[in-house]
């Protein structure tokens, strides 16, 4: 059996199967998932535009709404739009860069996401904790290079993982059994060793998972020690409605991620559909609701979006 070997001057294809077992019920399928797209698009976009529209919101946490909104579009997007096509017009076929380029704009958007998260309790940290102290520690040019730092991060890990796919052999089976390339999904249709793609992939997946959450872990445990010692039932109150939002935020984004990757990684029995369904969920379902829940928690934001409807 031929080995394909995936370089630059030997152009291939591969062929993205879409839900495998579940391909006759594409079409009928494709309906929840195209609305949940649509409505975290618009969700998005809207929030995109009230906050820059509104002057009063040009503060460092609406700025980073602004980034995980950003985030949030551009995760949705790496994935649905090629995954519809799949769905509505069967064009299974992707080349070896577009797979490529989509491996590592995917997985490079979600360590961004991550580091955006990380940076939304540490901003909450700060307003609780030190609230004095606020406006001079956490100021828009500081937040923006924090998500510079977060960017950087994202492209210097996440780059390895398209040069890993990239030196791999490919025999006769170029059948991906998912609806976008996914690293792992890649990897294991490949004829050749595949151990230094596994271990990279469950490292950096455990460093900077395991890094953002402590670190998330430790803004919230200080939090906590702080509305304990309140006397005051109001700030006690306060305090807390300072933090349900991204609270919320928070366990979506890692309920749906960590169930996803044990299920990938550990779920043997479990069909493959179900892993699959469980991906795209992972990068539907939060940008989809992240809009919602901090349109409905915060105040401002909500009193923002208001005046724009009166005026329609």
């Amino acid at each position: 059996m031929t080995a394909l070997n995936l370089t630059p001057s030997g152009p291939s294809t591969f062929i993205l199967v879409g839900i495998p077992g579940l391909e006759a019920a594409h079409a009928w399928i494709s309906i929840p998932l195209a609305t949940c797209y649509m409505i975290g698009l618009l969700g998005n976009f809207t929030l995109l535009f009230v906050v820059g529209k509104g002057q009063t919101l040009h503060k460092p946490m609406y700025v980073l709404i602004c980034m995980l909104a950003f985030t949030d579009i551009a995760t949705s997007t790496s994935v649905m739009p090629k995954a519809l096509c799949i769905f509505w017009f069967n064009l299974k076929e992707i080349t070896l860069g577009g797979c490529l380029t989509q491996t590592f704009f995917l997985h490079a958007v979600s360590v961004m996401q991550s580091a955006v998260l990380m940076t939304m309790a540490f901003d909450r940290y700060v307003a609780i904790c030190n609230p004095l102290r606020y406006t001079t520690i956490l100021t828009n040019a500081r937040i923006a290079k924090l998500g510079l730092v977060g960017l950087t991060r994202a492209v210097l890990f996440m780059l390895p993982l398209p040069l890993l796919l990239s030196r791999l052999p490919f025999c006769a089976n170029r059948l991906i059994p998912h609806t976008y390339c996914e690293h792992m999904a890649v990897a294991k249709i490949s004829c050749g060793d595949t151990t230094v793609n596994r271990v990279y992939g469950l490292a950096i997946a455990i460093v900077i998972l395991g890094f953002d959450l402590m670190l998330v872990a430790l803004s919230y445990g200080l939090i906590a020690r702080a509305i304990l010692r309140i006397s005051s039932k109001e700030a006690h109150q306060k305090a807390l409605n300072t933090c349900t939002a991204h609270i919320c935020v928070m366990l979506l984004s890692c309920s749906l991620f960590l169930f996803s990757t044990i299920t990938h990684r550990f779920g043997q029995g479990i069909s493959p559909h179900i892993h699959i369904i469980l991906a795209i969920l992972h990068f539907l379902v939060p940008p989809m609701l992240n809009p919602i829940i901090y349109g409905v928690k915060t105040k401002e934001l909500r009193g923002e979006v208001g005046k724009y409807i009166c005026r329609m």
